[in-house]
């Protein structure tokens, strides 16, 4: 039960330090051009293993990812002060282009996990790389919109007054501004919201929904002008998903991965409910939208799909 673990930086030791607090796994590889980064983060995962799960931390190089079942890629170029978008795409994909073929030349039967932003464009460039080696795109998942989705359920948690864990909505789309955070598909212990609040008498209006909108929208925004990155939220999001593949759940999860088409937009990465095994992505489930929300999807699906075009 393998895990390997592309980059050492915030966000990798994070996933790393939530895996040992899970006992998700049972080896972790560190793989970082900073050797000695990742040597430290090692020793130091290493010393919170007995205060919580018996698993094994090291950090290697590519030929050390031998036999892992996950491969989670962190690794690529940070923003430049000035850079466009597309120029960090282009920067991003040549750094992808080395690491895919030599994570699956070592662990060729690993799910890839990717979360290098942005996310949606990354894993596409991903699994093209991974099937000119003959790997199925179902096998490279992005993180997606798993960490939205989870803000999503809990800010209606709050409002509701009741345990998210009740509460079945879905943030799809695109991991950035133009995702889509539908209402009306959203279940209350299986009855539709607004049937939930009416039988409450709770108060879910229009302002209301835009604010909680913009809130999981925004929310990573708001985590980096305050401290510079996020870490936590998606080191959490990124166990819960190792957590499925490994254990063969068949859990609905909103993670991204290539799509014949979605809402019109025609080989398109992007975020719905999909069923994830240890195989990687099953099926994906197709849901039902209002007319607005259909639009905000479509042009949700738009905005990747240029971006990927670009690049090109």
């Amino acid at each position: 039960m393998k895990v390997g673990i592309i980059g050492a930086g915030r966000v990798g030791a994070t996933a790393a330090f939530s895996l040992i607090m899970r006992g998700v796994g049972r080896e972790i590889v560190l793989v970082d051009l900073d050797k000695v980064r990742a040597s430290a983060e090692a020793q130091d995962l290493n010393h919170a293993v007995p205060f919580a799960n018996p698993l094994t931390v090291k950090s290697g190089g590519f030929a050390d990812l031998a036999g892992a079942k996950v491969v989670i890629i962190t690794a690529g170029v940070a923003r430049a002060e000035g850079e466009t978008r597309l120029k960090l795409l282009v920067r991003n994909a040549a750094v992808f282009r080395e690491i895919v073929p030599q994570v699956l030349q070592y662990a060729p039967d690993a799910v890839l996990l990717i979360t290098t932003n942005p996310v949606d464009v990354m894993t596409h460039l991903a699994a093209q790389y991974a099937q000119e080696l003959g790997v199925p795109s179902r096998r490279v998942i992005g993180s997606g919109t798993t960490l939205d989705t989870a803000r999503f359920r809990s800010m209606l948690g709050q409002h509701l007054d009741i345990d998210p864990e009740h509460v079945h909505a879905y943030v799809l789309g695109e991991h950035g501004d133009s995702e889509v955070v539908p209402f009306s598909p959203v279940t209350v212990g299986n009855i539709p919201l607004r049937e939930f609040c009416d039988q409450w008498n709770i108060c879910l209006e229009g302002p209301d929904m835009k604010r909680m909108a913009d809130q999981v929208r925004y929310a990573g925004a708001e985590v980096i002008k305050g401290k510079g990155a996020t870490y936590y939220g998606i080191g959490s999001a990124l166990t819960k998903i190792v957590e499925v593949i490994l254990g063969d759940q068949r859990a609905l999860l909103t993670v991204c991965t290539p799509l014949k088409e979605v809402a019109g937009i025609k080989d398109v990465t992007l975020s719905l409910p999909q069923l994830v095994s240890g195989e990687g992505v099953v099926n994906a489930l197709n849901v039902p939208l209002n007319d607005e929300e259909a639009l905000e999807l479509h042009n949700s699906a738009k905005v990747i799909r240029e971006a990927i075009e670009h690049l090109a």
